[in-house]
């Protein structure tokens, strides 16, 4: 159910316990991660991540209103139903012989030996997925999925 999912752009400041403490209100409460990224923002000292979070049966509001309850946590917006710029990763080793299709969907060669090749493909959560779904249909060596960056169209 696509719209029991919450998108939330979470600033915190950096220190040793951020990401546990920020888990760990969402998990108190019942709420499903499904997906978190984390890195850098412009601002030094401080990180965005993003989570995409199953509300289940619980109150939508509730995990933003959590989030900001914490310390470190400086800045919480919903994303979900705004206009986004929405990107995620794959990489994958596949074997020699699948990697002019794959190109051909606009994957990118990072390296290639005697084991496979590698590839990285970037795009929208659903085109990434169809990306994933090729992939097993040709026999992945290995795979590692991000989940969504997502940043709103107008500031």
């Amino acid at each position: 159910m696509p719209d029991r999912i919450r998108v939330l752009s979470v600033l915190v400041e950096d220190g040793p316990n951020t990401l546990s403490k920020v888990s760990g209100v969402i998990r108190r409460r019942g709420f499903h991660v499904r997906s978190i990224s984390v890195g850098p923002s412009q601002e030094p000292g401080r990180s965005r991540l993003t989570l995409q979070v199953d509300h289940g049966h619980a109150e939508a509001d509730q995990v933003r209103k959590q989030l900001e309850r914490l310390v470190e946590v400086v800045e919480v917006e919903d994303l979900t139903g705004h206009e986004v710029h929405s990107r995620e990763l794959v990489v994958a080793k596949v074997s020699a012989s699948e990697v002019p299709s794959l190109v051909e969907r606009g994957a990118r060669v990072l390296d290639s030996g005697p084991s496979g090749t590698t590839v990285e493909f970037a795009g929208e959560g659903k085109d990434v997925g169809d990306f994933v779904d090729e992939l097993l249909r040709h026999g992945i060596v290995d795979v590692a999925r991000s989940g969504p960056v997502v940043m709103r169209r107008t500031a």
